[in-house]
């Protein structure tokens, strides 16, 4: 196929590729659109600005515990009216919202990288891996799990990531796998709970082999047994240890498991990893992942040969992630000119920030924006996480509130814009159609063409 000009291909790799042309962006691509992606993915996601300052998971879920338990004291006083506790006398601090600091360092850190591409694939993951604050155990966490066991990993090993985020407290607390016991564990014939299946068939059906690779119900709940005894440790003497992954044993369903035809002898924490890696390397996985890349980065419905390709290089590189970013960047077919992904409310507010070239912590709060076009950081509707085609972000009513949107911001940039109309250049390049750079260049105010364009389609897909 023919490729477009170096301007329209630099327009792609910031916004197909990336999340959207900061200022002189498309100008510093254009000399060699697939290197500047291929150098971002050598160099890796950019640190999180501020992020040292953020609590790990296990300081997070101590600080969250102890916020439970002057809650519940404070309200025991209040119900008996009996004298209270020194610790619920204490005067109300401020509370500190983890989930809220989480996702402004988020949002810095989308706004103010220079390597937009490894960005978009910490997105990518987050959103395959996806848990939600709506259950309140997760609140705490989520972004750490992002920064912790997905952000490290994105141009690693696949099965590395998969290891680092089924043992991470997040998706434990999110799948509830805390509460489940082997029948046949020294608790489970102890205790009236029993076997819980949440976080075996969300791994097989929705992080791995996919349900077209043909396993059964019984595989999901053997694999549900072998995973048996994956907890937090939130005992009052763990001291350091207190939330962080805990295998405990008296949870544990004993003996060896068959999941998809193979037996796995290994006892304890190792049999639930030996499943998990052979699930990371299956051809099945390979595919449902190709295939979700492909979707995510060329069109709603990829062509075979584009998820054969990426398929193909998972498997033999054993899922090595920056060889298949190499090879999604390589792929004629990515840099179609005609747009074919609609940007989610994310991706369309983030691009945005950065295109207008927005003052970070003001943009930070202009990002809280995403909740009302119905994109809450870190809190997918399902386990499923986001979904990725246009029929899910084009209803009617989701095309106003971003026509609304865009008028605002438009009210609030556009007053203090010099030269409203170098906006389509600076990002959009050889996308915009010469109407939309005339209209956006004719405009009343500074509003009103900030307002054009971004509501325009040429934005608003990529």
């Amino acid at each position: 196929m023919s490729l477009p000009d170096a301007r329209t291909q630099a327009a792609i790799a910031t916004n197909r590729f990336g999340i959207g042309a900061r200022p002189g962006e498309i100008a510093e691509a254009s000399g060699d659109p697939r290197g500047w992606l291929l150098r971002q993915v050598a160099a890796g996601p950019s640190p999180i600005p501020g992020g040292a300052r953020l609590p790990t998971s296990a300081e997070a879920i101590a600080r969250a515990d102890a916020q439970a338990r002057l809650d519940e004291a404070r309200a025991r006083a209040r119900e008996t009216k009996a004298e209270p506790t020194a610790m619920a006398k204490a005067p109300a601090a401020p509370r500190y919202d983890i989930y809220t600091e989480e996702v402004a360092a988020r949002g810095r850190s989308a706004l103010e990288t220079d390597r937009p591409f490894p960005e978009r694939l910490v997105w990518f993951w987050s959103n395959h891996f996806s848990v939600s604050v709506d259950k309140a155990a997760v609140r705490a966490v989520a972004g750490a799990m992002e920064r912790e066991a997905i952000r490290p990993h994105v141009l690693g090993r696949f099965e590395d990531m998969l290891l680092a985020v089924i043992h991470h407290p997040a998706m434990i607390f999110y799948l509830d796998n805390q509460l489940s016991l082997g029948p046949a564990s020294p608790r489970g014939e102890a205790s009236r709970r029993g076997l819980n299946e949440n976080l075996g068939r969300e791994v097989m059906e929705l992080h791995t082999v996919g349900v077209s690779a043909g396993y059964t119900q019984a595989d999901v709940t053997t694999f549900a047994k072998a995973l048996t005894g994956w907890t937090v440790d939130r005992r009052e003497d763990a001291g350091r240890r207190f939330g962080t992954f805990l295998f405990s044993p008296d949870m544990h369903e004993p003996g060896p498991k068959t999941i998809m035809g193979r037996t796995y002898p290994q006892e304890g924490e190792d049999q639930a990893v030996a499943v998990l890696q052979d699930l990371a390397r299956h051809p099945a996985t390979a595919r449902h992942i190709a295939g979700k890349l492909a979707r995510h980065f060329i069109a709603d419905r990829p062509p075979e040969a584009a998820v054969d390709a990426l398929a193909h290089t998972f498997l033999d590189t054993g899922g090595d992630l920056t060889a298949v970013a190499r090879r999604l960047v390589a792929l004629d077919v990515a840099w179609s000119e005609s747009p074919d992904k609609l940007k989610s409310p994310n991706e369309y507010i983030v691009s945005a920030m950065r295109g207008l070239g927005v003052e970070t912590e003001e943009a930070v709060i202009m990002l809280r924006s995403v909740s009302m076009l119905g994109q809450r950081p870190f809190a997918a509707p399902s386990p499923a996480g986001w979904p990725d085609t246009a029929q899910d972000w084009a209803a009617p009513s989701a095309v106003y509130q971003r026509l609304e949107w865009a008028a605002r911001v438009g009210q609030q940039v556009g007053p203090g814009l010099r030269q409203p109309g170098s906006l389509v250049g600076e990002m959009l390049g050889g996308q915009a159609r010469p109407t939309l750079a005339d209209a956006v260049d004719r405009a009343a105010s500074g509003a009103q063409a900030v307002a054009l364009l971004l509501a325009s389609p040429e934005f608003q897909w990529r």
